[in-house]
């Protein structure tokens, strides 16, 4: 339970359907996070909310400390990603590695069953196999950062709010006097709660600023960056070189990074050929359907969690990577973050972008 309204709805509507429930919120948070973020997700509100809806229904409460496993699966990798010039996905580790990895060892020492969340999204068996599916609220579906968890862990998860809207969610949460009814939900990185990254990996000591040169497509030299662990492909703003245009009107944008070098190449314009690809390789493929995709198999993918879903073809696949050709070219496809494959509602599985 995070503090939040879809976590609140969903104890509500598990004990409205005969199940005992327990209220848990896993302390992911180090401190000095912590002192800065009162509310955000498992923050100090957000941990009196979670316990105060819990004394509402009636149900048990525990806070239980995972912050040094959330350091290491977590936090650790996302600056490693960093400082490696990819963009992490820290919502998918925390998804695989805690809440649906050391949240179930707390549900197996409770004697419990399931773990149930508040994430817009659907699990159904067939044929021996625990499918995740989309949420039917297409605007709020979170199946995208959930295509890393195993079968074994499919099968212990439950999602209430998969066949819910998210007007429907708040409606529970009224229906039940819940102070979380009309509470605002947070877009940004839990950890990161003034969704200043590189502010937070600095102050966290995980990177330091190291000066490097920001070039164009042919070499020159148009600025200097601080370190290219504090930009990601197709960022627009925060470059410092909007009056070096060639042609003027158009925005530039960060089209590639060189860790070696520790140089940012820019292009301008939004449609530049650089920002365009129809074709990528992902490491560390994850099959949560059970079963892994033919070579040849047409799907759909998304390359983030805001995209729409792109129809592409599995050009190769093997254990360890596998490539995708789209039919149109997708805008900054990012190394580091996640593509996800469907066939209609299932999700297949996906893995990372290199």
């Amino acid at each position: 339970m995070s503090g939040g309204v879809d976590s609140s709805a969903t104890a509500a509507l598990l004990l409205e359907q005969g199940y005992e429930v327990v209220g848990i919120t896993l302390k992911l948070w180090p401190q000095d996070c912590v002192n800065r973020a009162e509310d955000k997700c498992c923050g100090p509100q957000a941990v009196t909310d979670a316990r105060s809806v819990c004394h509402q229904l009636g149900i048990p409460y525990y806070l239980i400390d995972e912050a040094a496993e959330f350091q290491k699966h977590v936090i650790n990798y996302f600056a490693d990603e960093y400082k490696a010039g990819r963009t992490p996905n820290p919502c998918v580790m925390c998804n695989q590695n805690l809440k649906f990895g050391r949240l179930i060892d707390r549900a197996d020492q409770l004697g419990a069953d399931f773990i149930a969340t508040g994430h817009f999204a659907r699990v159904e068996k067939a044929d021996g196999r625990h499918l995740l599916k989309r949420g039917r609220d297409q605007r709020k579906d979170q199946s995208y950062f959930l295509f890393s968890l195993r079968q074994d862990q499919l099968a212990r998860a439950m999602f209430p709010l998969g066949e819910k809207t998210k007007s429907d969610t708040r409606k529970v949460a009224r229906h039940c006097n819940l102070k979380t009814a009309d509470k605002e939900e947070s877009m940004e990185i839990c950890f990161v709660p003034d969704n200043n990254y590189g502010g937070f990996l600095q102050s966290a000591n995980l990177v330091q600023k190291h000066r490097g040169e920001i070039t164009d497509v042919h070499g020159h030299v148009l600025g200097q960056h601080d370190g290219i662990e504090f930009y990601t492909i197709g960022q627009r703003k925060g470059l410092g070189i909007g009056g070096r245009a060639h042609r003027a009107g158009d925005a530039w944008y960060v089209a590639g990074k060189d860790t070696g070098s520790n140089r940012l190449l820019v292009v301008q314009g939004h449609d530049h050929p650089a920002l365009q690809r129809t074709r990528l390789r992902a490491r560390a493929p994850s099959w949560i359907s059970g079963r892994a995709p033919f070579a040849g198999s047409a799907c759909t993918a998304k390359t983030r969690y805001r995209q729409s879903d792109a129809r592409c073809t599995i050009a190769r696949i093997d254990a360890d990577s596998f490539d995708l050709e789209f039919e149109q070219p997708q805008w900054a496809v990012t190394p580091g973050q996640s593509v996800v494959l469907y066939d209609g509602e299932v999700c297949l599985g996906g893995g990372m972008i290199e």
